[in-house]
C-alpha cells in the first residue's frame, strides 16, 4: 500500500509541474507580444511606409484618402487634450479617439480593439464604417 502512496504522489507532482510550466509558457507569450504587438491587425507594412521609419505617425499628422474616404490627423490643440492629444477626422468629421496608457489608440467605432497609430485607427475606423456616415457625438 505505501508504494501505490507514493506513485499518487509522483503523479500529482508531475501534474503540478506540467500545469506550472504551462502557464509559464503562456505568460512568457503573452510578454513577447505584448498588447502593441498584437493590438493592430488594420496596421500592414505598407501603413508603416506612410507611417515614418519605425511605423509611428509622424508628429506633423497625416492627411490621405483611404478606401476613398478622406482621412485626417494632426496633435490637437491645448483645448482637445482630453483624448490623447490629437485630432482624427474622417471626411471632415471628428473621430472621437482616445490613447490607453500603453500608447495605443482606441475610437468610438472600434472601442475594443486598441491601434498603434491615430492613422492605423482612422483607416480601421473607415474599414468598420463600411461606408456609413461618421455621426458627431453629442
Amino acid at each position: 500500500m505505501p508504494e501505490n502512496t507514493t506513485e499518487l504522489t509522483r503523479r500529482r507532482m508531475l501534474q503540478g509541474a506540467g500545469v506550472a510550466l504551462t502557464a509559464a509558457a503562456g505568460l512568457t507569450v503573452i510578454g513577447l507580444t505584448g498588447p502593441a504587438a498584437a493590438a493592430d491587425p488594420a496596421h500592414t507594412e505598407a501603413d508603416a511606409a506612410h507611417d515614418g521609419h519605425d511605423g509611428h505617425d509622424t508628429g506633423g499628422g497625416f492627411d490621405e484618402v483611404y478606401r476613398g474616404r478622406r482621412i485626417q490627423g494632426r496633435p490637437a490643440a491645448a483645448e482637445h487634450q482630453h483624448h490623447g492629444g490629437w485630432t482624427v477626422l474622417i471626411d471632415g468629421q471628428e473621430l472621437h479617439a482616445m490613447q490607453n496608457a500603453d500608447g495605443t489608440w482606441i475610437s468610438v467605432v472600434n472601442h475594443y480593439q486598441p491601434y498603434r497609430t491615430p492613422r492605423a485607427l482612422a483607416r480601421a475606423a473607415v474599414t468598420d464604417l463600411q461606408g456609413a456616415t461618421l455621426l458627431p457625438i453629442g
